[in-house]
């Protein structure tokens, strides 16, 4: 297990004082009571509103200190990871914020949580002070259950007490709003892996194809072990799951509108997190969901590959405590729920230029080409792994396959209109350094008046000259290089072939790389392995000269 700490012991610590330190915690303290008490709060706040106090076990971050600031918590209190704090620490946290006009405990519908936070509430009652409570139990995985668990959900609750509270309120009416909105939310979760709890010894319950459906944010099994598919499938099952349990209408009779929160349970990258909205949108429940909040990591699960949904209906009353703006960084806003917006493309050069012309020679050579780079497209990848980011074979393989698709709009009959031609889509459609390249390469021999042959050593020390290497830097140069000199000379496709193939080898022996992604890599990285774009161009060209 590889993680960034100290111990067990100060994990919870270390992390809060470094949140204390941070841009985002600038308007946060905390009280004098490590290693026992763990209670931060804020700097600043009015004494004659309502105090918000949450809280619960770590591992859950940006929950719980995350939420602290004016519009959302006066107060967290954080236990140990996956542990409810102690009543002692709960009641120094009332302490600390508590005016004349009362406080709300907001509880996650754990044992401990709920036990703990109870029990310090009448000590603090005892002592003179006026405190309700509200417990979150937004879980609808298991519908038996007594106590639902509280999920991602509690942060709403946060977010419609914090704004009651901040509208100064009375006690009695902050608790009912925030009852009432506990009343309603609903959440479910869906994650491809569990969670490790820093324990050495771990082992996950989930094989390589297996999904959990309807999950805890401890680590326990979910409801249900389902398939792993695509997203969208995965996505799917998800809102379907939590749509059944919502109220289909409101109390007019009229189809409930919803707010929906996207909450990442730990691990899964930002560009996932934005493509699993894009599925929601997909969904039946999304053409009922007016406002979105997210995606964003709320109330997580240390590394757990995930996600849930929390859903609950729009009243005017949850809309104005949504959308109004608030101090703690973890909040991520609230939007409009719509698609997006889309503006005319500006007119751009014209891609097919030249009338198309047939050529049966030069459209099989093509053809097989093509094909040869798509095929080996797993494979160049995996070799670029090793000294790369492991995508040269999609950036070759997607620039033929979009060739491949306009074979019959290409210039055939004409090598320097064929040349542009080529330039001109891989200018649009080919991506990384490699397609850039050789659509310079291309545009540039497109221009040339000499012989075809010629025409593409022309293009290709205009590559050289924008991209900056020459033979022997370790790149698809030293394939490309030889093989149009022993062209340009008059040489058979069989000898072109082998002047690719000794260039891509002769990569293996160069320990050290002076231009492209390879030259990011430590040298004793690089022995034996070939350039992964020499590679490719070996390929083709020995793909072309298997054709006779």
């Amino acid at each position: 297990m590889k993680r960034f700490f100290n111990t067990r012991e100060t994990l919870v610590t270390d992390s809060l004082d470094g949140l204390l330190r941070s841009s985002m915690g600038q308007h946060l303290c905390r009280l004098d009571g490590y290693p026992d008490i763990r209670v931060v709060l804020r700097k600043e706040r009015n004494p004659e509103h309502v105090a918000v106090i949450s809280g619960g076990g770590a591992g859950h971050e940006p929950t719980h200190a995350g939420f602290v600031g004016a519009g959302m918590l006066d107060a967290a209190v954080c236990g140990s990871l996956f542990a409810s704090p102690s009543v002692d620490a709960i009641l120094a946290g009332i302490l600390a914020v508590t005016g004349k006009a009362g406080c709300l405990l907001v509880i996650k519908s754990y044992t401990g949580d709920r036990l703990n936070f109870a029990l310090a509430a009448e000590q603090a009652r005892s002592m003179g002070y006026q405190v309700e409570t509200v417990v979150v139990g937004d879980d609808i995985a298991l519908p038996d259950n007594r106590f639902a668990r509280g999920l991602a959900g509690t942060v709403l609750v946060h977010k419609v007490a914090g704004y009651a509270a901040s509208q100064g309120e009375p006690l009695a009416r902050v608790a009912e709003r925030a009852r009432s909105a506990a009343a309603q939310i609903s959440s479910i979760g869906l994650s491809l892996t569990d969670c490790n709890a820093y324990d050495p010894a771990h082992t996950t319950r989930l094989t390589a194809e297996q999904a959990e459906l309807g999950l805890g944010i401890h680590g326990e099994p979910g409801a249900q072990q389902i398939t792993l598919a695509q997203a969208d499938t995965l996505m799917g099952l998800a809102a379907d799951t939590l749509a059944k349990a919502l109220p289909a209408k409101n109390a007019s009779g009229k189809h409930e509108r919803y707010a929906l929160l996207l909450n990442m349970l730990g691990s899964v990258p930002p560009i996932e997190m934005t493509l699993l909205l894009n599925a929601f949108a997909k969904t039946d429940l999304a053409k009922n969901t007016d406002l979105i909040i997210g995606p964003a990591p709320m109330m997580t699960a240390l590394d757990m590959n995930g996600f849930s949904l929390t859903a609950v209906p729009l009243s005017a009353e949850i809309l104005a405590a949504l959308t109004a703006p608030v101090e703690p960084w973890a909040w991520p806003g609230a939007a409009p729920f719509a698609a997006p917006t889309v503006r005319p493309l500006p007119a751009l050069p014209e891609t097919f230029r030249f009338p198309p012309s047939a050529s049966p020679k030069i459209e099989a050579l093509i053809r097989h080409a093509a094909k040869t780079l798509i095929g080996n497209a797993e494979a160049l990848n995996a070799l670029d792994a090793q000294i790369g980011d492991g995508d040269a074979g999609s950036t070759f393989a997607e620039g033929a396959q979009e060739i491949l698709k306009t074979v019959d709009r290409l210039p055939l009959a004409n090598p320097q209109e064929l040349f542009a031609t080529f330039g001109a889509i891989l200018a649009r459609h080919a991506g990384g350094s490699s397609g850039v390249l050789l659509s310079i390469m291309f545009s540039a021999a497109g221009r040339s008046s000499d012989t075809w042959a010629r025409a593409l050593v022309e293009g290709l020390t205009t590559m050289q000259q924008h991209g900056g290497a020459k033979p022997g830097d370790r790149t698809m140069i030293d394939a490309l290089h030889p093989a149009f000199t022993v062209l340009a000379a008059g040489g058979a496709l069989a000898e072109v072939a082998q002047a690719a193939r000794d260039g891509a080898d002769a990569t293996k022996r160069m320990t050290h790389a002076n231009a492209g992604r390879a030259s990011y890599v430590p040298d004793s990285k690089l022995a034996n392995i070939p350039d992964p774009g020499a590679e490719a161009i070996a390929r083709m060209f020995e793909a072309l000269a298997s054709m006779g």
